[in-house]
């Protein structure tokens, strides 16, 4: 891995983890941080049960593991912003991640309303500012904030430094807005980058199934990786954000799929910057 490119392991690529053994086995791969999950999701059956909001005991295991290996939570789920959402009931959850040392927490958009998402944003950013935590939109094609151009748009309308972009390779191939939007892949804006791979084309009734459960290993796709790490800044985060239910389901360990995705991002990433 190169030292420039350092690479965070996402929880769900390896989604039946819990928090501390996530680290343990970012650890174990080589990556120096993670991207986790604050509490399980019910949308991600394998995942197992727990919170790590509170004093928990898993979120103790959690701040040991990450003591004892240097491994760094580099972003936090889940945070949505819908219609209904209650901007300081997200307190407690900011609370655990800075207690984790999580300096970055992503945020899916829902809200119909334009104008009362910039307002809840801006409710949410300066919450998080307290924690001392940046908050990073993800733009989805299922969400209210589709693409890139939407996120940073948000952001104009925001005019808050703290807010920045989750930058998902997938979401920009789904919507539509590669390879034409790599020239905005610089902006100082994008907080972190995620990795993973495709087909050139998903029926849009699997874009949430693919999203969620189901990517390809990078290089065995056919998403141009290459021009997408040419594109970015090159000190940018790296998150290896593969969700393998096949594997899984073919009795993969955990470790094994682990190697499986870092190793194929690895090899994408040290390709790109040897022709440098």
């Amino acid at each position: 891995m190169s030292a420039a490119r350092p690479l965070s392991l996402d929880h769900i690529t390896v989604v039946d983890t819990t928090p501390s053994q996530l680290v343990e086995t970012a650890a174990a791969v080589g990556c120096a941080g993670v991207c986790l999950f604050l509490h399980s999701m019910p949308v991600l059956p394998d995942m197992p049960v727990f919170t790590l909001i509170g004093d928990t005991p898993e979120r103790r295991r959690t701040r040991r593991a990450m003591e004892a290996t240097g491994v760094t939570l580099d972003l936090v789920y889940p945070f949505t912003l819908a219609g209904r959402s209650i901007v300081a009931e997200f307190e407690p959850a900011l609370e655990s991640a800075a207690w984790l040392g999580g300096r970055l927490a992503n945020v899916l958009c829902y809200d119909r309303d334009p104008a009362r998402r910039v307002d809840r944003l801006d409710e949410f950013a300066a919450l998080a500012r307290a924690y001392d935590i940046d908050l990073a939109i993800e733009f989805y094609p299922p969400s209210q904030v589709r693409s890139l151009a939407q996120a940073l748009a948000t952001i104009d309308a925001l005019g808050s430094a703290s807010v920045g972009v989750t930058l998902d390779l997938l979401h920009l191939a789904r919507g539509g807005e590669f390879p034409d939007a790599l020239a905005a892949l610089a902006d100082p804006r994008i907080r972190i980058a995620q990795l993973s791979d495709g087909p050139p084309t998903i029926a849009p009734d699997r874009i949430e199934w693919e999203a969620g459960l189901q990517r390809a290993l990078p290089g065995e796709g056919a998403f141009d990786i290459a021009a997408f790490i040419r594109s970015i800044g090159r000190g940018l985060p790296l998150s290896v954000e593969v969700p393998q239910e096949q594997a899984l389901r073919a009795g993969a360990t955990v470790l094994e799929r682990a190697n499986a995705a870092v190793s194929a991002a690895r090899a994408s990433i040290d390709r790109e910057d040897q022709t440098r």
